[in-house]
């Protein structure tokens, strides 16, 4: 008798276990939510070093890559090689593509987009609450910018902030910004859209 309640007892833990496999099993999959959506950015933004580009040809499987402006500001794709792209709308480099693509694919079928942007970026520094870099896609100003900022600490002397912009030749130039005018509604041509590489100073 005792040997018959214990073979029963394991028959009906074996089918807890086999019974619960099976529900875990017949669950349906989780979907993943880990995928980074692309940036929004404006039709207008300019390619920047650092950004990258999905690039698609319609049905040519092996044109179908993810591609970085290098620090030149170019790319690289298959059969066309080196493309300018910074300082270039999306729609300015598709077109240069397709241009090049024609001897080999007639009518060639293009889509960039942005996979990533690493290349626009500002600096700001000083008596700001939380200062260092910022990464935009769409067009920032200075009161902006400062705004990502945190806005100024109590001590910034705020009608001193300048701007300093590194010129194509290197030589750096300083624009004034005197935040209590632009405030006020005076003076906006201060608050000027500000251009990767340019650093807000908040005295």
């Amino acid at each position: 008798m005792m040997k018959w309640r214990s073979a029963l007892g394991a028959f009906s833990c074996l089918l807890i276990v086999v019974t619960a496999s099976s529900a875990v099993a017949d669950a349906p999959a989780t979907k993943s939510t880990s995928a980074t959506a692309p940036p929004v950015v404006s039709p207008q933004y300019r390619l920047q070093p650092g950004d990258v580009l999905a690039i698609k040809v319609w049905k040519e499987k092996d044109l179908e890559t993810e591609s970085l402006v290098r620090p030149d500001g170019g790319l690289s794709f298959p059969l066309v090689g080196d493309v300018t792209a910074a300082g270039h709308t999306t729609e300015e480099v598709r077109a240069a593509l397709v241009q090049r693509l024609r001897p080999y694919i007639p009518d060639p079928v293009v889509t960039v987009a942005i996979k990533s942007i690493g290349g626009n970026h500002v600096y700001v520094v000083g008596k700001v609450q939380r200062p260092g870099e910022f990464t935009f896609s769409q067009p920032l100003d200075v009161m902006q910018a400062l705004s990502l900022a945190g806005g100024a600490t109590p001590f910034a002397s705020l009608n001193d902030i300048v701007i300093l912009r590194r010129q194509n030749g290197g030589a750096e130039q300083v624009l004034h910004f005197r935040y209590g005018d632009v405030a006020r509604g005076k003076s906006l041509e201060q608050n000027v859209i500000l251009v990767s590489g340019d650093t807000v100073v908040v005295p």
